[in-house]
């Protein structure tokens, strides 16, 4: 397995991995798969604004994981701090695909100088999401009850926060 920048041609495989998520699971409160002319308009503009995006792809060139950062929130005094998103295909799971990815998305992510990383966790039984963010060293900070609604039950919100370089022991250049 290697990481490595997301290119365009990764583009279906990560449509993949997505379209899986979004049906079949509660980690995106999207309820219908967006389509790959979306995914690339998503994935653009993720690069193009400066944040990282990554795939783990095996020998063959199969995508077998993604992960990127993106503005936290649009409001300036937020551009500091980055909200993570990693998702793993289900053939993949328990297979250190998702630690490796995030590990290579912190990493670039002090790099780039942000220094706070926010997880917002869909569903707060999601076991697997919340033990890798919590081996990566975020902590919980909270959970908002019922914020989505997906197959037909409330779901929860889980936010957990990870510090990043100095983190807000100094204020960064601007």
């Amino acid at each position: 397995m290697k990481i490595r920048p997301a290119l365009p041609h990764h583009i279906d495989g990560i449509h993949a991995i997505y379209a899986d998520a979004v049906r079949h699971g509660t980690a995106s409160f999207e309820l219908e798969p967006p389509n790959v002319a979306e995914m690339t308009r998503r994935y653009q503009a993720l690069v193009e604004g400066g944040y990282p995006y990554f795939v783990a792809e095996e020998e063959r060139g199969e995508v077998l994981g993604y992960a990127y950062a993106g503005a936290f929130r649009p409001r300036i005094a937020y551009r500091w701090t980055v909200e993570n998103s990693v998702y793993v295909a289900p053939t993949a799971h328990k297979r250190g695909v998702g630690r490796a990815l995030m590990e290579a998305l912190l990493a670039e992510c002090e790099v780039r100088g942000f220094r706070q990383m926010v997880a917002v966790i869909g569903d707060s039984a999601n076991a697997g999401s919340i033990a890798l963010h919590r081996a990566c060293g975020f902590r919980p900070i909270g959970i908002l009850p019922s914020t989505g609604l997906k197959f037909g039950r409330w779901i929860d919100t889980v936010l957990m926060q990870r510090e990043l370089g100095a983190g807000d022991a100094t204020v960064p250049d601007a």
